[in-house]
């Protein structure tokens, strides 16, 4: 959802369970022999409409598992319209229990604390200034322990709420809303929102400065410049035209980022799968050069970022849909939440400050989990 637009799924119609490198086309391969065999009677024929898998697809080829999940009842809204899908003889009417909410949170350290994670974009700096790539994106993580068992619906509904330009997402216990379009694929048009680049908020200063910071940083340019140039790159094969538009400042309440959309046209009918086993992971998550950086993420954080940083969205029975890019997210299981969260280093980039500013990414989740 994203602005009280998109997708509200429930039940379960059927499940797919992939991982390793060709987890995309497997996973494109059996949603179309999953929907060659229904009938759909979709007299609508949007994007959405008819037969939905939500896909989460793992960050890196090992390890991690990827889940497409066809709900049994699909409820979607866009442009004015509202359609409800079924599948088999479902009933569409939810049993809907109250919202719940833990009254306490604690917190402790992940698989990389934030200590640890400070001296893996030191080593990484090293790296970089060495010579040996350009950019890395680095993250870590932290546990988030509540007093009941945790209600994905009242995390959504704080996400949601506080940050409607960002997509809010929830496929099997990864929660979050990314503010990062990874691509949306509609007929022959195909675009994306790519982010690098971060500022957030100082005592002193106004957003307007922090904007105009952020536009004139050859640090933050620099990072920029990377993710659009790996985006439009694996994408522009696909392509007879292609546009880029930005960078600007898109604002949320947490941070500020340099943003520009990609759009393209499809020289031929090209599922959503496909182009993104193409174009993931990008240098806004990976880095330049690809394999050296996922190389360097899976040496210096020494964690499995499971499906944190992987594409996350929908497809329909076309190959049309939606994937953002799994950020500001937490993996919810029971009464605990991992929640993640990570930086774009270049050759300049200062570890101290690179803290501050994961700390500043896991504010979205903290407080979703928080009730403020």
């Amino acid at each position: 959802m994203r602005d009280g637009s998109g997708l509200v799924g429930w039940g379960e119609a059927a499940r797919f369970e992939v991982s390793g490198p060709d987890r995309f086309a497997q996973a494109d391969r059996w949603w179309q022999e999953f929907v060659s065999h229904l009938d759909v009677d979709d007299p609508l024929g949007v994007p959405g409409s008819g037969p939905v898998a939500f896909v989460s697809m793992a960050f890196a080829d090992d390890p991690g598992d990827s889940v497409l999940i066809v709900p049994e009842v699909v409820v979607g809204r866009r442009n004015g319209e509202q359609w409800i899908t079924t599948i088999g003889a479902s009933d569409p009417a939810p049993l809907v229990a109250s919202l719940s909410r833990p009254s306490a949170v604690r917190y402790s350290n992940g698989q990389l604390p934030v200590t640890q994670y400070r001296e893996a974009v030191r080593s990484a700096v090293r790296r970089m200034r060495s010579g040996e790539l350009d950019k890395v994106v680095l993250a870590h993580d932290l546990i988030a322990t509540t007093d009941r068992r945790l209600d994905q619906r009242f995390v959504l509904q704080g996400l949601a709420r506080r940050y409607p330009e960002c997509w809010a997402y929830a496929v099997d216990g990864l929660v979050g809303a990314t503010p990062e379009l990874l691509l949306r694929r509609t007929g022959s048009v195909v675009d994306s929102r790519v982010l690098a680049g971060t500022t957030w908020p100082h005592d002193g200063v106004s957003d307007e400065e922090l904007a105009a910071a952020l536009m004139s940083s050859e640090k933050n340019l620099e990072e920029h410049d990377y993710a659009i140039t790996s985006l439009a790159e694996t994408l522009r094969p696909f392509c007879t035209t292609m546009s880029v538009e930005g960078p600007s400042v898109l604002r949320l309440p947490n941070v500020s980022h340099l943003s520009s959309d990609v759009i393209g046209t499809l020289e031929s009918p090209t599922s959503l799968l496909h182009l993104g086993s193409a174009v993931h992971p990008t240098a806004a998550v990976g880095g330049t050069p690809r394999l050296d950086a996922t190389q360097l993420i899976a040496q210096l954080e020494g964690m499995d970022r499971g499906r944190y940083a992987g594409p996350v969205g929908w497809i329909d029975g076309n190959g049309d849909g939606e994937l953002g890019i799994a950020l500001r997210c937490a993996q919810i299981s029971g009464s605990t939440a991992r929640l993640f969260a990570g930086c774009g280093l270049v050759a300049d980039s200062d570890p101290d400050i690179e803290v501050q500013e994961a700390h500043a990414k896991m504010r979205p989740m903290r407080e979703a989990l928080e009730g403020l």
